[in-house]
């Protein structure tokens, strides 16, 4: 039982988030105190800890979201000492980053002024001496340090005025240090916990106090013993004791083997059940290749199929064949052909008397597709509208109708497509484009627009590395578009530091002279808008001046731009009448221009790989050959020019992808972090591969075991699966 004092609760917000966490069924008194009993342990507040308190407890949540003992046990060191040895003060070097040392304390004396007041003393052993500095917890290291007294200091070494110093650093007399030599923990943590004396030290202090409140039974191995043993897996509670007090490196691998063994495996029970309700998922059967898909293979195609648009083509038949519902993601450089493949989909529901729809994320993106699809149908004769929050008035209206009658079978368009008025008559293929930049929510919304769910058909640009492949998508199948169509010329990829400017807009006047066009793209980073705002006009006075007005014509498009003008200035591009578009990333996806040869990207340096290859996607469209041209400072750093070196060495977005996700993580390249797909806590989509592929077999194989986890066996992992997931997801298949 924990007794919380009755101040507590008026603390705001900690109670309500411990009432919430403790799951409470209890009794309570407004006078004195209030009386809460945990449902279990592991809920229990932090602040019940020694060395907390209620003050650090309200700091620990907001710094490090841990309110509960169970949130801390899950709080893992980053990375790990090795406190058992000695090392000696004359073998310092500038190499050397951590050192411990054996010695003694000598002048010690405060110096400086308000902010700059520290403590300094000196640290010697028989091989020589360095300085010891402390900035903050000044009263307590005064109180605490004994000159002339045997101490083992702990520390980064710093070098300053030709010596080595170590700043802030742990200090044990000698007689208690050589009680806790080992593999000391490293826990993340922040400026404001340091200062409110929450050191390293003490976070694994209170770790450890809380160890000795658990019992094993207190930890629930939730792993089914088959898989513990099949994979050589500790015990959880083992694995928790090991990730934060490991007694050597063999166990400390073991420990982190098993929890990122039991990370990635319970989010690929996720994804395996999400695919098995898809399987279960009732949908439209297109029994037939009929005449219109046949005429528009033998007669409309602009250009011959690849054999990879073949094989795709072949999948969707396969899938549509059913009266399973498709769910297919179809993976695709710019420019290899996805919306011909898409077209022909298409074709397939109407054949068999179905609707379909296309849904992208920008007006730009879907006036992009409405187009070219109405050009590649127009010869069938087949009515394809567009429906986008431009579109008002008798034109909406005329739309909805023609959808609710099913007189229109494709309609193009954004999010417009999902609202409650848009109604079909026989909704049987939703194509979805760069399916990332959608909600779950909104997607799903499609399937609402027919009596059975219709075929889902997810196409992105976007390169996918085949590990987060498995985790973003892994309840899809997966088709491939790894061949671009005849005629296409790769594109020439350069870089340019900012001092050879002058031939780089030489080389520019050069194409542009040839009859082609040029894209400059300056970069647009949300956390520096205004900045990087009026970088973008004081770059395009800058290009002002290399291309004069009245020889060259000059287009600029950004987001702060209205609407209209910025469809006005797009269409100048478009139509040819501007040789140069100055823009942000919003041309990213969504233009298509034959006659662009030359992209010119502004800073390349501040882009990520996976944009950069995006956009040098934009050129390349048309028969000529093609150039990237990225231009950076003179100064970059080590990781910017590797992406540079990548970028000019390969144009296989696949390769580029899996380097981006390498260098930047999976969060960073994919948006996800925020969203919370990939919060993993220890294992590492990039490094841990093959313990992801062996846990997505273990998943599938259990799934097809169980597919509702009603195995005695199971019952504590279904438990912990809705415990992360949710009740309802995993009761919706029984």
């Amino acid at each position: 039982m924990v007794v919380l004092p009755r101040r507590l609760l008026f603390r705001e917000p900690l109670l309500f988030k411990a009432m919430i966490l403790l799951n409470l069924h209890s009794t309570f008194c407004l006078k004195d105190q209030t009386i809460f009993q945990p449902a279990h342990i592991l809920y229990t507040p932090v602040e019940f800890l020694k060395g907390v308190g209620p003050q650090r407890a309200e700091l620990l949540r907001k710094e490090l979201e841990i309110a509960t003992y169970e949130d801390l046990l899950h709080h893992f060191p980053f990375r790990y000492f090795d406190k058992t040895g000695i090392s000696t003060i004359d073998s310092i070097n500038d190499q050397t980053e951590y050192v411990q040392l054996s010695g003694k304390i000598v002048n010690i004396y405060e110096e400086g002024e308000g902010r700059k007041r520290r403590i300094s003393a000196t640290f010697y052993d028989e091989t020589g001496r360095i300085q010891l500095v402390w900035f903050q917890s000044l009263t307590w290291v005064k109180k605490s340090i004994e000159e002339y007294g045997q101490y083992v200091v702990f520390g980064k070494v710093s070098s300053f005025n030709g010596g080595y110093s170590i700043t802030h650093p742990e200090l044990e007399t000698l007689a208690r240090a050589n009680a806790s030599i080992g593999m000391q923990p490293v826990y993340s943590s922040t400026a404001r916990l340091t200062a409110m004396g929450i050191s390293n030290r003490s976070f694994a202090k209170i770790t450890q106090s809380l160890f000795e409140k658990l019992k094993p039974t207190d930890v629930a191995e939730f792993l089914p013993h088959s898989i513990l043993q099949q994979n050589g897996l500790m015990s959880r509670y083992e694995a928790l004791c090991h990730i934060h007090f490991p007694e050597n490196e063999q166990l400390l691998q073991q420990a982190r083997y098993r929890l990122k063994w039991e990370e990635l495996f319970l989010m690929q029970m996720q994804i395996a059940n999400l695919r098995l309700q898809h399987i279960v998922q009732r949908g439209y059967q297109f029994e037939k290749v009929g005449d219109l898909f046949n005429q528009f293979y033998k007669e409309c195609l602009p250009f011959a199929l690849t054999n990879a648009q073949k094989r795709v083509v072949r999948e969707i038949r396969m899938d549509t064949a059913t009266e399973k519902q498709m769910n297919r993601l179809v993976q695709g450089d710019v420019g290899s052909g996805k919306t011909i493949v898409a077209t022909m989909a298409m074709l397939l529901a109407i054949d068999n008397g179905f609707q379909a729809c296309l849904m992208a994320p920008t007006e730009i993106l879907a006036r992009q597709h409405f187009q070219g699809i109405r050009e590649l149908l127009e010869p069938l004769g087949i009515a394809v509208a567009i429906l986008t929050g431009t579109v008002k008035g008798k034109d909406r209206k005329a739309v909805l109708a023609g959808l609710a009658n099913g007189s229109i079978p494709i309609v193009v368009g954004t999010h417009a497509i999902i609202e409650d008025s848009v109604q079909f008559k026989n909704l049987g293929l939703a194509v979805i484009d760069e399916q990332h930049k959608f909600g779950v929510g909104q997607r799903a919304r499609l399937w609402s627009k027919n009596e059975k769910a219709p075929h889902v058909l997810v196409m992105t640009a976007t390169p996918i590395p085949r590990t987060l492949a498995m985790t973003l998508y892994g309840d899809l199948d997966i088709s491939v578009i790894d061949e671009l169509p005849p005629g296409r010329q790769a594109i020439k990829t350069i870089h340019r530091s900012d001092n050879h400017r002058a031939q780089v807009m030489g080389f520019l006047k050069n194409e542009i002279e040839k009859g082609r066009q040029v894209y400059i793209v300056y970069p647009l980073i949300e956390e520096s808008e205004k900045m990087d705002y009026e970088s973008l006009l004081a770059g395009y006075e800058q290009v002002k001046s290399w291309f004069p007005e009245g020889k060259f014509n000059i287009a600029m498009v950004h987001g702060k731009q209205e609407i209209e003008e910025r469809k006005r200035n797009m269409e100048r591009f478009v139509k040819g009448d501007a040789h140069i578009l100055v823009a942000t990333t919003v041309i990213e996806v969504g233009v298509n221009v034959p006659n662009a040869s030359v992209m010119l990207i502004e800073s390349a340096e501040r882009f990520g790989l996976s944009q950069l290859h995006q956009l040098r996607g934009r050129v390349g469209r048309g028969a000529e050959q093609s150039y990237c041209v990225l231009l950076t400072g003179s100064g970059i750093s080590k990781d910017s020019y590797e992406r540079m070196r990548v970028m000019v060495s390969t144009s296989d977005g696949f390769i580029i992808a899996e380097k981006d996700l390498e260098m930047r993580g999976p969060g960073d390249v994919y948006g996800t972090k925020q969203s919370g797909a990939l919060k993993l806590k220890i294992a590492d989509l990039v490094k841990d591969t093959p313990i992801l592929e062996h846990c997505r077999y273990a998943a599938l194989q259990l799934i097809d075991q169980d597919p509702s986890l009603l195995l005695p066996q199971h019952q504590a992992l279904k438990k912990r699966l809705q415990e992360k997931v949710g009740i309802e997801q995993w009761n919706k298949i029984s």
